[in-house]
């Protein structure tokens, strides 16, 4: 059976059309995969800013938090972009805003000044 039965069109037109996608096939399968790449790293980034946004929210105080400096601490309070931090066994307190606040620790571990590990959960 001849290519043409199934979708007629003439020679010179079957040419151009083999002729562009020899000459812009490649850059074209390139640019759609560039424009794939985008939009999957896009989503993940939203998803990503959407849990952060979320964690952000859910600041209170009693939270076991730590800083994008790495100091763990306890929230104290939380007046809208600032937090209340506690740190350390004198309870120093630290302000940061809410963008500082890298993650929300599960643990209530806490270190002391002598360098031990004490759990604070056993109190």
């Amino acid at each position: 059976m001849h290519p043409n039965f199934i979708l007629p069109m003439s020679e010179s037109t079957g040419n151009a059309i083999g002729g562009f996608f020899s000459q812009w096939g490649f850059m074209l399968l390139m640019l759609a995969a560039l424009v794939a790449m985008l939009v999957f790293t896009s989503m993940g980034n939203k998803k990503k800013q959407k849990q952060y946004k979320d964690m952000l929210d859910s600041l209170k105080p009693g939270s076991r938090v730590r800083t994008i400096g790495g100091i763990y601490g306890t929230v104290t309070s939380v007046k809208d972009d600032v937090v209340f931090v506690s740190v350390g066994p004198d309870k120093v307190r630290l302000v940061f805003t809410r963008q500082a606040i890298a993650s929300i620790e599960d643990g209530p571990i806490e270190a002391t000044l002598d360098g031990e590990i004490v759990d604070n959960s056993k109190k």
